[in-house]
């Protein structure tokens, strides 16, 4: 008897952290209001430019790739989009190509970069790898935040559907506020190790 409360005691801690850690939004980091004019890549003229910062050895970002596939799928050209894959100085250009960089190459209409020492994503106020921004035509900051509903957690969430109705432009007034915002779940983007217990081992 005291043998089995004691394992219902751990097995109940034991899945309390688990949701704790999936809970756990990453850091957010101060997005700039307009496009920086020192950024490696432009902003597309013509419609809606949308940017994810991600850390190439994340897991947790293979819930927001694959939320990136779905919500362009549903939004197909109407908006041009970015992936920033940070490469930290002790990786190599292999390390930075993992399966989460052929993922996000494998969508569409997505263009993939690499990000070396995070100085794009400094620029952007990135600090959670799956961080996603979305700037208008005239470079101006219309949402930050996350496209995920928790940790490595696939599925409906604020984040896409607040992207998915500013594309669909059923919020046209709401487009001259900027930053909505949405948490995000992920790695730290500079410190992974240290990002809310992350780890990729």
């Amino acid at each position: 008897m005291g043998l089995g409360l004691v394992w219902l005691l751990a097995a109940g801690t034991g899945f309390a952290l688990i949701l704790n850690y999936q809970s756990a939004s990453g850091r957010t980091g101060t997005a700039p209001e307009h496009w920086p004019a020192a950024a490696q890549i432009t902003p597309d003229s013509q419609r809606d430019t949308l940017v994810m910062f991600a850390h190439p050895l994340c897991p947790c970002t293979r819930a927001s790739m694959e939320e990136l596939n779905r919500l362009l799928a549903r939004h197909r050209g109407q908006v041009t989009t970015h992936v920033m894959f940070i490469q930290p100085e002790t990786f190599t250009p292999t390390q930075v190509q993992s399966g989460l960089w052929q993922s996000a190459a494998a969508i569409p209409d997505v263009a993939v970069h690499t990000d070396t020492n995070g100085v794009q994503a400094k620029l952007f106020g990135a600090e959670t790898s799956g961080y996603v921004l979305l700037y208008d035509a005239q470079g101006r900051l219309l949402f930050r935040g996350g496209i995920t509903g928790g940790r490595g957690h696939a599925g409906d969430n604020a984040g896409e559907d607040d992207i998915g109705t500013l594309l669909g432009g059923e919020a046209a007034h709401d487009r001259q506020t900027p930053g909505t915002q949405t948490p995000v779940y992920g790695c730290s983007l500079l410190n992974p190790e240290r990002a809310n217990g992350g780890s990729f081992k």
